[in-house]
């Protein structure tokens, strides 16, 4: 199986990753696209999402909510994300207010909340790691949003850095050290050519692969161990985003690495 796709960017309201035609059971990903007063509306139905916008501005209406000219950062280099939690059973609307992109994160849910807004400013932001598998951390969706299933962060990684090293993974029910949760990174970097590396391999090798990740890629993770690595002279964006029936990051190392966390 090819755990790895790329997005091609159009305006609208594109599917990526759904589910029954990806690796991913319970774990979908998209992308909306929009110019200056075009629109896109989504139909939650049984299903919790969360939105993230990756850059630009546009108005929002859930329900009652109104958001207007909300976004900001011209690039993702330029600071944390604004984000966005609307429950099932509901109707949201995006009108762009300039060119936008917003990354649309959803798992089907059996629970109501209220929709949250998020602001940059209110991001958890958290450097993790040392050299060489250093990177910056921040957390958009997590235990404390009003979501239950899903858990959003993006990750920001130094040149020729590793990030998530030792190999880790979130495919057993281990708790507290770790849970069952799919997931899927969306990768950028600060200059168009840029690319790195991501690998995703199970103890028995019954998966077992690498891919050169370049910008607008996405890979996915149903289970198994995975990290990552971007070249020099590349710094690395990531938009990681996990579902599953614990929220957070619960994860376990690859015990034939960890000694290097003692070093």
């Amino acid at each position: 199986m090819n755990y790895k796709k790329t997005y091609k960017p159009e305006i609208g309201y594109t599917k990526l990753c759904k589910m029954g035609e990806c690796s991913c059971k319970r774990l979908e990903f998209g992308m909306i696209e929009l110019n200056t007063g075009d629109q896109v509306t989504i139909e939650t139905e049984n299903k919790e999402y969360a939105f993230v916008f990756v850059f630009g501005h546009a108005d929002v209406e859930v329900g009652e909510f109104v958001w207007k000219n909300v976004g900001g950062r011209a690039n993702v280099f330029e600071g944390p994300a604004h984000s966005l939690c609307v429950p099932r059973n509901s109707t949201i609307t995006f009108t762009g207010c300039d060119h936008v992109r917003i990354a649309v994160i959803d798992t089907p849910t059996d629970k109501d909340f209220v929709a949250q807004w998020k602001k940059a400013e209110e991001v958890n932001v958290m450097t993790l790691g040392k050299q060489p598998w250093k990177r910056d951390f921040h957390s958009l969706v997590d235990t404390q949003s009003n979501a239950h299933y899903l858990t959003v962060g993006e990750s920001f990684v130094e040149p020729g850095n590793w990030a998530g090293f030792p190999g880790h993974k979130h495919d057993e029910d281990n708790m507290p050290a770790e849970c069952i949760a799919e997931e899927i990174y969306y990768f950028l970097f600060d200059k168009e050519q840029g690319f790195g590396f991501q690998a995703l391999y199970t103890a028995d090798e019954e998966i077992d692969v690498a891919y050169r990740v370049r910008n607008e890629d996405l890979t996915e993770f149903p289970r198994g161990y995975h990290l990552t690595q971007t070249a020099p002279g590349y710094k690395m964006y990531i938009l990681w985003l996990m579902a599953g029936d614990v929220q957070g990051v619960h994860r376990t190392n690859d015990p034939a690495h960890e000694w290097v966390l003692q070093e």
